[in-house]
């Protein structure tokens, strides 16, 4: 927290001006030469060459699809594991390692969780997956991970990506990940103040569920998880809110929080500064919160059906998922 020395100091609430949160940007700035330096998404460098070789497996793979599985999957976590019993960097169930693991490394054993084993199987068992599912319709890079999400019969079944939300936003944030432009850059310091400035200027907007693009609030859409429906209420759904703010920036994000998600790069909480997007789910594919970061333990958000735009303490829901700093993009000049 000593870049932020500044926020720390400041009890943000829904009376805070934008004035002030941006001057403590600036001076974190100032005083950290990390933050406002624009990075390209980084892959760990003890698994730049595995995933650079497996990569090559077969013409369905490339690296950078690879490496934005391995994000999506586990993060780069060689001890992840999930509910549901997946394993080791590339979320291997037991009974899928069973067949398609690989010795890797030739070392005699085939380990699920050593990288070097569990990599080239993930590239390995994403060739198999694209024969398999080769003659499906429609986009085949979209039929391949959504076999690897929910099953090549499942992709067989219906056709194509099949209708489960957790596959359709595995296979877009993929995707987006894979597909983002090499060299593209995280925003800066001045960006994401830029950003909580417009943002602190919409609080106390009515909550409209689907409302919200970049040019600020607007009618929503029907329904919510609950029934609730935004189309006769102005407002911000939370990713309409990070839509709109960032737009301000000069920043074009996706409309959903997943695919803001897989359109921003990880950062490790202790790194975390103001302007950082907060997610909240339990893994990337179920994302259903996304908030701004603005210092001293608090966000700015549209929380949910019912509220207006507010500053938060940011663990008043318990589910963080993961923080992120979002890509530079051309900001499209409005939405439909």
């Amino acid at each position: 927290m000593g870049p932020l020395r500044a926020a720390a100091a400041i009890s943000i609430g829904v009376g805070a001006t934008a004035a002030v949160l941006v001057a403590g940007l600036v001076q974190a700035a100032n005083e950290n030469t990390v933050i406002g330096k624009e990075l390209s998404l980084s892959v760990p460098t003890k698994y730049r060459g595995l995933i650079e070789e497996a990569g090559k497996t077969c013409p369905e793979v490339s690296p950078n699809l690879l490496a934005a599985l391995l994000t999506q999957e586990s993060g780069f976590n060689p001890k992840a594991s999930s509910p549901v019993g997946a394993q080791g960097i590339a979320q291997f169930m037991p009974s899928t390692w069973e067949t398609h693991g690989i010795d890797g490394n030739s070392d005699g054993k085939r380990d699920v969780w050593n990288p070097e084993d569990a990599i080239p199987s993930a590239a390995a068992y994403l060739c198999d997956i694209a024969k398999d599912v080769s003659d499906v319709p429609g986009n085949k890079q979209n039929n391949m991970l959504a076999a690897y999400n929910a099953g090549s019969s499942a992709v067989h079944k219906y056709g194509g990506v099949p209708p489960y939300k957790e596959t359709q936003n595995y296979v877009h944030s993929i995707s987006a990940l894979a597909d983002a432009p090499s060299g593209e850059k995280m925003t800066t310091a001045e960006q994401a103040a830029t950003a909580i400035n417009a943002a602190s200027g919409v609080i106390g907007t009515p909550y409209s569920w689907g409302g919200g693009n970049t040019n600020g609030p607007s009618t929503g859409s029907c329904c919510s998880p609950n029934g609730s429906s935004g189309k006769r209420i102005k407002g911000f759904d939370c990713s309409g809110l990070t839509l709109y703010a960032y737009a301000k920036a000069g920043i074009t994000l996706p409309r959903t929080a997943a695919q803001q998600y897989a359109a921003s790069e990880p950062v490790k909480p202790g790194q975390k500064r103001p302007g950082d997007l907060l997610f909240y789910g339990s893994s990337a594919t179920s994302i259903h919160h996304v908030a701004i970061y603005v210092g001293s333990g608090y966000m700015i958000e549209a929380p949910r059906p019912g509220t207006s735009v507010r500053s938060s303490l940011i663990d008043s829901m318990s589910d963080l998922y993961a923080i992120a700093r979002p890509y530079v993009t051309r900001t499209r000049r409005s939405d439909p």
